[in-house]
């Protein structure tokens, strides 16, 4: 599966909540390392998730995220590709049900 497969479901999910695209790339951009640039790069190179990841500079509060995503518990799973992808799927979400950016971006 590739990651620019993937985009559009998260511009559309959080649009639908009234976040915006910029709201969006903040979140994978805290997540990731990633500028905008290269997350535009990302997808135009139709990079699956292993690659999205590889190349990612993962942030050092990862750990801080936790909760449940599509019924697992994200801090819980083994295989760090899915734990990854599961990490951004519940930053996503926290974005398309209205969280505050600060919570959302783990900040004091």
């Amino acid at each position: 599966m590739t990651f620019a497969s993937v985009y559009p479901h998260y511009v559309t999910k959080v649009g639908k909540k009234g976040r915006t695209k910029a709201e969006l790339h903040q979140v994978i951009e805290w997540l990731t390392g990633y500028s905008e640039k290269e997350i535009e790069e990302q997808i135009t190179e139709k990079s699956s998730f292993a690659q999205f990841f590889q190349e990612a500079k993962l942030n050092p509060n990862t750990h801080l995220i936790t909760g449940s995503i599509c019924g697992y518990r994200v801090e819980e799973i083994e295989n760090p590709l899915t734990q990854q992808v599961r990490y951004l799927d519940k930053l996503v979400d926290e974005l398309a049900k209205g969280r505050k950016m600060e919570k959302i971006l783990r900040q004091t």
